[in-house]
C-alpha cells in the first residue's frame, strides 16, 4: 500500500467514524434497546450493531480484500496481512447511561504492525488521526503531547480489559498503588477517549491492565505518534508500533499490560508499575 492508498485509507475511516458518530449523536438520551453481552454485564445496544454494519460496509467497500475484526460482528472480510480493528461505539456504557462520553475507534495494521489509527469523538463531532510516521492530528491540528508539572501532581488514567475480575489481585494492587502515588487516577469507559486525551497533553500517562481488543489499536498510534513513549510494563517497545520488544502486548489480540507517558515521565511511571508489579 502506497503514501496514496494509505491517503485513501484514511479518508475512509474518517469518514466511517463520523458517520458513525452522527448515528450515534441522533439516538444519545433516547430510549435504546440495551441487552447484555455477556455474564460480565458488558452491554450492547442496537446503535452499536448499526455503526458496526455502517462501517464494515464502507472499509469494504473501497478495500475488499481485506480482513475486518469489529465489536459487534466479529471477524470477516478475506483473508489478509492487511487488517481492520473497528469499535463503533466505544463506551457503550457510558452512552446507555446517558453520560457524554462515547466514540469510534478504527485502525489499519499490516503483518501486525498498526499503520493508521482513527478516531472520533463522537458527543463533540471531533476526529482524531494519525499514520505511522505522519504524526497525530486533531482535524487539522497537529497534537503534540506536552503536559507539565510533577508526575506525583498529575492526573494519569487507569484502562483494564473486559475480562479483568473485581477480585483480581494484580489490577487491584497496582490501582491502590497508583491512586497513592499521583494525585488522581481517572477512569472514563471509553479508552479510545482516553488515548485522544493522553496525545493531547491532557494527561500525564495511561497505564493498562490485561486489555485487548478494537479500541486499543488507533489509541496507541496516535500517542505515539504525538510524541508518547509506549511500553509493556518491562519497558520494552510494542512490536504493534513498531519495536522489537517481546513481552505482553506485542502482538494483536494479546492482553496487553502497557505504560504510555511521554518521555519525560515514562520511566517514573514505569517504576511506579514496577514496583507494585514486581
Amino acid at each position: 500500500m502506497d503514501r496514496k492508498e494509505r491517503l485513501l485509507a484514511r479518508e475512509v475511516a474518517v469518514k466511517a467514524a463520523s458517520k458513525a458518530g452522527e448515528l450515534a449523536r441522533e439516538h444519545f438520551g433516547s430510549k435504546l434497546n440495551i441487552q447484555h453481552k455477556d455474564e460480565r454485564g458488558d452491554l450492547v445496544t442496537e446503535v452499536d450493531v448499526k455503526a458496526d454494519r455502517l462501517i464494515v460496509d464502507d472499509i469494504l467497500a473501497v478495500f475488499p480484500t481485506h480482513r475486518i475484526y469489529s465489536e459487534e460482528a466479529g471477524e470477516g472480510g478475506s483473508a489478509s496481512e492487511w487488517v481492520w480493528h473497528v469499535d463503533p461505539l466505544d463506551g457503550t456504557n457510558n452512552f446507555a447511561l446517558g453520560i457524554p462520553l462515547y466514540g469510534v475507534s478504527i485502525s489499519l495494521s499490516y503483518q501486525g504492525r498498526i499503520i493508521l489509527g482513527v478516531i472520533h469523538d463522537s458527543a463533540l463531532g471531533l476526529n482524531y488521526a494519525a499514520m505511522q510516521g505522519d504524526g497525530a492530528w486533531q482535524d487539522g491540528r497537529r497534537l503534540a503531547a506536552e503536559p507539565s508539572g510533577a508526575l506525583v501532581k498529575s492526573t494519569i488514567s487507569w484502562i483494564q480489559g473486559h475480562a479483568v475480575g473485581k477480585n483480581d489481585q494484580g489490577a487491584l494492587g497496582l490501582r491502590h498503588h497508583l491512586e497513592h502515588s499521583v494525585k488522581r487516577v481517572l477512569r472514563m469507559w471509553a479508552p479510545s477517549l482516553t488515548w485522544a486525551m493522553l496525545a493531547r497533553g491532557d494527561l500525564h500517562g495511561i497505564v493498562l491492565y490485561n486489555s485487548e481488543g478494537e479500541d486499543l489499536y488507533a489509541g496507541l498510534l496516535l500517542a505515539q505518534e504525538a510524541g508518547v513513549k509506549v511500553t509493556d510494563y518491562d519497558g520494552s517497545p510494542l512490536a504493534l508500533l513498531g519495536g522489537t520488544g517481546a513481552g505482553s502486548g506485542s502482538g494483536e489480540g494479546k492482553p496487553a499490560y502497557i505504560v504510555a507517558a511521554v518521555p519525560e515521565y515514562h520511566d517514573e511511571l514505569l517504576k511506579i508499575v514496577q514496583e507494585a508489579t514486581k
